[in-house]
């Protein structure tokens, strides 16, 4: 019997412990990597730093965004203004300095001071600086004045005042160019309109471009017309944001409207009235190119006698036509210095305005 059963275990059965039995099953691995389901205690603190390490540079990243993309999006404004404005300036200034032709702008010859010193002799460099100051007061206060006036009128409700408004700003869209062709043909000595009109009153006919005083008032008259819409929109904004208070209490004191316009816009816009003025004459010391189209062939020259040349026009004539590129910086650096004196001015009357 014993025989028998020992002969019927097969040597090919798990009990064995033949040789020839099969290899025994491995056990699963666990998470942690041990294969008797235990977890590794390292593996958890080396997660726990990787995610902390990308927790940190995201932190820094995110950091360094919130710091320097500001800058980055208005980085193109700085570089065309080095390209084209910050360069183009202290090479003026340097080339004001030297002797410079336009036939070879690259050869320089050192002059220290002398294309200044020769400005303040020179007649010409004068006579366009009384122009320029001439024609500026002569466009700029009609120009403000009627700007305020007509937004005065537009601050009130009126039929149509989107239609007005934007017809305000129709003169400004235009080129100089149409504007200064137009202006040419009505002031035209034989058949202007301007003439014509005061042929009825009995004024023989005025050439405009020759005289003195009547070619600088055309040539205002131009800047009067293209500016007046922009700066009465100016005044326009500034008038909307006056409290309505202030009008109502003055209404109710039996203030009129022209009183109303005295006491109550008129040292509520003080500020705005102090930027246009400023603006405007910034705007009429680099006039150019009403004066230039004006005139026609030779318009550099301001007319036979130089009426109506500005700084603007004998800078001009000085570098493309006299081919002195020296002269005509130290004349545009005269004419940034004038302009730093006004903005001088400005803050200084602003400053004033505040303390009051």
């Amino acid at each position: 019997m014993t025989a028998d059963s020992s002969a019927a275990a097969s040597p090919g059965t798990p009990g064995s412990g033949a040789p020839g039995d099969a290899a025994p099953r491995t056990m699963p691995r666990a998470a942690g990597g041990k294969p008797d389901g235990r977890t590794d205690r390292k593996a958890e603190p080396r997660a726990e730093r990787k995610a902390e390490r990308r927790a940190e540079r995201r932190s820094r990243r995110y950091r360094r965004d919130v710091r320097w993309s500001p800058y980055l999006f208005i980085s193109p404004f700085f570089l065309f203004f080095t390209a084209f404005g910050l360069f183009p300036l202290l090479y003026t200034g340097w080339a004001s300095l030297h002797r410079v032709s336009l036939h070879e702008p690259t050869t320089m010859e050192w002059a220290g001071l002398h294309n200044y010193t020769r400005l303040l002799e020179d007649e010409f460099f004068w006579n366009a600086l009384r122009n320029t100051f001439t024609i500026g007061v002569i466009s700029t206060v009609p120009q403000l004045l009627m700007a305020l006036g007509l937004a005065h009128i537009l601050n009130y409700r009126l039929r149509g005042a989107m239609f007005f408004r934007v017809a305000m700003l129709a003169p400004y869209a235009t080129s100089v160019a149409a504007a200064t062709l137009v202006f040419v043909l009505l002031f035209g000595r034989d058949y202007g309109m301007i003439n014509w009109a005061l042929g009825f009153l009995g004024i023989e006919n005025i050439n405009w471009q020759t005289g003195h005083w009547t070619s600088q008032l055309a040539v205002s008259s131009i800047v009067i017309w293209r500016w007046t819409g922009y700066n009465t929109l100016i005044y326009l904004a500034a008038m909307q944001a006056v409290p309505r208070d202030l009008y109502e209490s003055a209404a109710l004191d039996g203030a009129t409207r022209w009183q109303q316009f005295r006491h109550v816009t008129i040292p509520s816009l003080r500020p705005t009235i102090l930027f246009t003025v400023v603006v405007s004459t910034i705007g009429a010391t680099q006039l150019f190119g009403e004066p230039l189209l004006f005139g026609g062939a030779g318009g550099q020259k301001g007319g036979p006698d130089h009426a109506y040349q500005t700084l603007g026009l004998y800078m001009y004539e000085q570098g493309w036509f006299n081919f002195h590129l020296g002269r005509a910086s130290a004349i545009a650096w005269a004419m940034f210095l004038i302009l730093l004196l006004i903005a001088l001015v400005n803050w200084l009357i602003a400053r004033r305005l505040r303390r009051s």
